[in-house]
């Protein structure tokens, strides 16, 4: 029995009927919609165009529905991210780890949505991607430069993951579930 299998089963034990809803934001380029695609299929396609606007995805996995705000990164859609985030279970912020040019921007951008009142809260889950490519940070200096110790409102997780490799795509999906709140 896989991995996803066992994870399934084992919330299935736990809860009856479960729905999520996610945003994933982040500065273009950083992975997002590839991390859909590897929650959502398991699968990484290295050809993914820059998402326009928004995707929503809804991944249903036995009784635990996950809706998931795909967000576009680029500049003139930041000011969209605050509308999609004001009643989801959590923030998934994906930072691109090889890509040192952009991480003060990114840093900005995150500490300037959660500045917002109507986020108050809501967990924040940053992660590091593409830590499969050379030059990659770490995690204590993404957690560093991106200030993360600062965010003391609210929980805040870090994880450093490559949808490429799928590594640590398992650890992330647990803390989601740790996070997602029974709607009744």
């Amino acid at each position: 029995m896989g991995l996803w299998e066992a994870f399934l089963n084992w919330l299935r034990s736990l809860f009856f009927k479960q729905e999520m809803e996610l945003s994933l934001i982040g500065l273009q380029n950083a992975g997002k919609t590839s991390l859909v695609n590897v929650v959502a299929t398991g699968g990484y396609s290295e050809d993914m165009i820059p998402t326009v606007g928004f995707n929503m995805r809804k991944v249903t996995k036995g009784n635990v529905t996950i809706k998931l705000w795909d967000l576009g990164g680029q500049p003139r859609f930041r000011s969209m991210w605050e509308r999609y985030c004001r009643a989801v279970s959590a923030i998934v912020y994906v930072v691109d780890a090889a890509d040192s040019d952009n991480l003060s921007i990114s840093k900005s951008e995150l500490h300037d949505l959660l500045s917002k009142p109507s986020l108050n809260g809501i967990p924040l889950l940053v992660l590091g991607n593409k830590i499969d490519k050379p030059g990659a940070l770490s995690k204590q200096s993404l957690t560093d430069q991106m200030d993360l110790k600062a965010i003391s409102d609210r929980e805040v997780c870090c994880f450093m993951i490559s949808c490429k490799n799928s590594t640590n795509i398992d650890s992330v999906i647990d803390w989601l579930v740790k996070h997602s709140k029974s709607k009744s």
